[in-house]
């Protein structure tokens, strides 16, 4: 058993006791593994507490992490889950395949990918990453070692992309890769000065482009109010299929005792970030335009020693030009500042996970320090605005969900509960799920 996981926000101060794949296969095979003991932790990119379990041990999936088998003609890829994405690329990428989905950073692994159903830049053109897994292999605490795919075992399979880990050990997967010319990417920067001009350009931006993102100033008031940056990309025709796994040459060293990204220090920020990427289109590495936080290792210290809150939403498309600017606003009314604010169009292809978060709409993504109750008390608003429009949030990016947000944002939980291997448990669920939904439930019930 060792100690130290943790969570990308650490919104829970408790490190994380942990055992290794072995022991825990060890565990399952036998079924001698306890209820709600166990929980697979990939690399510790997700910002809440879906990846952490106080009452149990997390399971380190790490050095299970070979890449199994590639087909060059068919760019079907088979690895064990605990491979990162940074490993597939640059294993796939000399044969001209990439990842179809790729998020904000490469530092995830395969099991984390699925088990969250990430999504990137092209959810318009490619969906989530679980539309692109062909099968995963699934090891439950009765002694079983399944095979899912859409027709075998197909309820676990919808369960478990996008479910967070809880239907049991994702051992493996094979997934689909897209055939790309080359990793560089055509990328062209277009100023919007209103939400209203990016609104009016996103759709048709969408279709004609494979990447699309838009940085907002989120500081920006008055007649700023909602100006941003709409980068969009394709890759190019030609040029290098060579990527170089690396750790990023910068470091935050050590832990300020202070939150360093302070509004002061933000307008700074968003000024130079605006004038600097304004004048970027051209041609940009791949690792420069999809994992531009990867060049900062540590960078969530700079938000002290209390952590970030990331809060991501996923609006319908007829309340989107509402509900954004009053997401927005709403965080400027409470005097706290977003280090990186990022809107995208969802688009409408259906991911075969249960619980998927991205839904056809807009998704709007803001982080702030922990800055005590007045932190508490805008999630809570953010939240509060996100349900009336129609929307949803991001479980595994929200440390603080309330459970009747989680079942508005997704009411098939009851369905992936029926599917939970009862060995396997979060500090999530157990709060939204099983103390909260469940217990109120039961609760009621009783008194009936």
């Amino acid at each position: 058993m060792k100690n130290g996981l943790q969570s990308f926000g650490r919104p829970n101060a408790a490190r994380q006791s942990s055992l290794t794949f072995d022991e825990a296969a060890g565990l399952l095979s036998s079924g001698e593994a306890r209820a709600q003991s166990l929980l697979a932790f990939g690399n510790g990119r997700s910002y809440g507490d879906t990846c952490l379990n106080s009452s149990g041990r997390l399971v380190d999936m790490r050095p299970a992490a070979r890449i199994l088998a590639f087909d060059p003609e068919t760019g079907i890829l088979e690895a064990e889950a605990g491979v990162l994405l940074a490993d597939i690329i640059a294993h796939a990428a000399p044969h001209g395949f990439l990842p179809p989905v790729l998020p904000g950073t490469q530092w995830v692994t395969l099991g984390g990918a699925i088990a969250n159903d990430i999504h990137g830049k092209n959810h318009h053109r490619r969906g989530t990453f679980g539309c692109h897994v062909e099968r995963l292999s699934l090891l439950r605490s009765d002694g079983r070692a399944l095979e899912c795919r859409s027709d075998a075992n197909a309820d676990l399979f919808r369960a478990t992309i996008g479910g967070m880990g809880l239907t049991g050990l994702i051992t493996g997967a094979s997934i689909r890769l897209m055939p790309v010319a080359a990793l560089d990417i055509e990328q062209k920067v277009r100023p919007f000065d209103r939400l209203d001009e990016y609104f009016a350009l996103a759709e048709a931006v969408d279709a004609a482009n494979e990447y699309a993102v838009a940085w907002i100033d989120q500081l920006a008031a008055g007649v700023n109010a909602g100006r941003g940056l709409l980068l969009t990309g394709n890759h190019a025709d030609s040029g290098t299929l060579r990527y170089d796994v690396r750790q990023a040459r910068l470091k935050v060293p050590f832990q300020p005792p202070l939150n360093l990204l302070n509004r002061p220090a933000l307008k700074l920020f968003n000024a130079a970030y605006r004038a600097r990427t304004a004048r970027g289109s051209g041609r940009v590495n791949a690792r420069g335009f999809f994992f531009p936080l990867d060049g900062v290792a540590d960078w969530n210290r700079l938000y002290g020693p209390r952590g970030l809150h990331q809060h991501q939403s996923a609006i319908p498309m007829d309340t989107a030009r509402e509900a954004v600017p009053a997401l927005l606003a709403a965080a400027r009314r409470a005097g706290q500042g977003s280090f990186l604010t990022v809107l995208k169009r969802f688009g409408d292809l259906p991911s075969p996970g249960l619980m998927s978060f991205p839904r056809p709409g807009y998704t709007l993504t803001l982080d702030f320090p922990d800055l005590g109750a007045r932190t508490l008390s805008l999630l809570a608003e953010l939240d509060r605005i996100t349900v009336a429009a129609g929307g949803a949030i991001n479980p595994y990016k929200h440390a603080l969900m309330a459970p009747d947000v989680f079942a508005a944002s997704f009411p098939a939980w009851r369905r992936v509960e029926a599917l939970r291997d009862p060995a396997f448990m979060s500090d999530f669920w157990r709060r939204t799920v099983i103390d909260g939904l469940i217990a109120r439930e039961s609760a009621r019930m009783a008194a009936e």
